[in-house]
């Protein structure tokens, strides 16, 4: 069973640093696209920053410039470096990937999520 981990959420200053981090673990055959999404209290949840197996990027126009999204293929892992916090950016940031498991069946998967806080 496969299955998303997500760490490194927490409480944090405006114009300080978190880094996130969301481990895939189970029978893996491969790990396409991932992605980290957010959501704030009584709103949607949002597309923040995607990766390919390739490692090709795209952001949220506002996070551009100050998140970083990355990944290590040999760890099963995507990070989401965040710098320059600010309130706004307080949410439950959920990973997400589309993984290929040992049933070689295509699913895509989600975290369960972890706090971010930054406090004005």
């Amino acid at each position: 069973q496969v299955q998303l981990v997500e760490s490194g959420g927490g409480l944090v200053q405006a114009g300080g640093s978190l880094r996130l981090s969301c481990a895939a673990s189970g029978t893996i055959i491969r790990i396409g696209a991932m992605a980290w999404y957010r959501q704030a209290p009584r709103k949607q949840r949002e597309l923040v920053a995607t990766i390919t197996s390739g490692g090709s990027t795209n952001y949220a126009d506002s996070v551009k410039g100050r998140f970083t999204i990355s990944r290590d293929n040999a760890k099963n892992t995507v990070y989401l470096q965040m710098n320059v916090l600010k309130p706004e950016d307080t949410a439950v940031y959920y990973c997400n990937a589309d993984i290929i498991s040992g049933i070689l069946r295509r699913d895509n998967y989600w975290g369960q999520g972890t706090q971010v806080t930054v406090s004005s």
